[in-house]
């Protein structure tokens, strides 16, 4: 039994009994060295899965992305919901998952694209069902971890934003657990584009299956390194684009990958180091260079 989810029942308990003397969501306790497994999302190929010109069929979909994985010798693939046929029945995602299986790949996991700062109404709604729709896609796929988005305050004040995003993390939060599924909130702009406000509501989740999808070219601050580095015992995911733009730079700079394995070492991290690709080259190209990098600096 992980000894974290121990200790987070035993927090949920104390808050029901004592909910005056409960502030704050400790991160997560991880025994052992730190343990970071290499895995690559289908959105560094987002061109090749969209349709060609004159509706041309895409030269990639989710069993070549898997295939390409494994000839990469990446451990795991995380499957971007939004290159799913519509509808995915769950016929197509056992096919996937079955050939993820025969190609020695895991499914570290998917993203969906999602705003949870809406007030109560039809728009937020649908966010929920379309949360609820991949909780349950996600189950069938064996993937332990969907990446969700907080969203942006529009036109209301960032305190109701905020509990709005509490709200629905911890309602989908509770549905995700039953099903064994992980939340990882992204740094992702809007309300959370600043660690300490992500941090705030990530601690204010009263739920052990949310945590935060750690993007390491998010941060667009003044101090990217240090606000990674105290994101990161939250995290349940971790994302490398190999680029960052730090408050003020005039063009994106290289990201010290050496530095960001340290830190996620120093913070006990276990769990998978995705490649989410973003550069202008052809991925088929770059990206097995990035993988390359990234299995080094992981295995010293």
């Amino acid at each position: 039994m992980n000894p974290r989810l121990v200790t987070r029942r035993a927090f949920l308990g104390a808050a029901c009994l004592a909910p005056a003397l409960v502030h704050a969501v400790e991160p997560f306790e991880r025994k052992g060295p730190p343990r970071l497994r290499l895995s690559l999302a289908a959105y560094s190929f987002r061109d090749q899965f969209a349709k060609g010109a004159n509706g041309a069929e895409p030269v990639m979909d989710m069993f070549r992305f898997l295939d390409l994985c494994a000839v990469n010798g990446c451990d795991g693939a995380e499957l971007t919901s939004y290159y799913f046929p519509n509808p995915a029945d769950d016929t197509l995602l056992r096919s996937i998952r079955r050939h993820a299986f025969i190609r020695g790949v895991s499914i570290s996991g998917t993203a969906i694209g999602n705003t949870y700062t809406l007030p109560p109404g039809r728009d937020r709604d649908r966010e929920y069902d379309l949360t609820r729709q991949w909780i349950s896609k996600a189950s069938v796929l064996g993937a332990p971890h969907i990446r969700v988005f907080a969203g942006e305050a529009k036109g209301q004040d960032r305190a109701s934003a905020k509990r709005h995003c509490i709200e629905a993390l911890e309602e989908m939060g509770e549905l995700a657990g039953r099903h064994g599924v992980f939340l990882g909130v992204e740094n992702h702009g809007g309300i959370v584009a600043e660690a300490d406000d992500l941090l705030e509501i990530v601690r204010a989740v009263k739920s052990p299956w949310v945590g935060i999808n750690l993007d390491i070219g998010n941060f667009n601050t003044a101090d990217p390194y240090g606000d990674l580095a105290r994101c990161a015992p939250y995290a349940v995911n971790v994302q490398y684009k190999g680029l960052m733009r730090p408050r003020g730079a005039k063009q994106p700079v290289a990201t010290d990958l050496p530095r960001v394995v340290r830190m996620l070492r120093e913070a006990g991290y276990q769990g998978w180091f995705v490649l989410e690709y973003e550069m202008e080259a052809d991925p088929f190209v770059k990206v097995p260079v990035l993988l390359k990098e990234m299995r080094e600096a992981i295995a010293v």
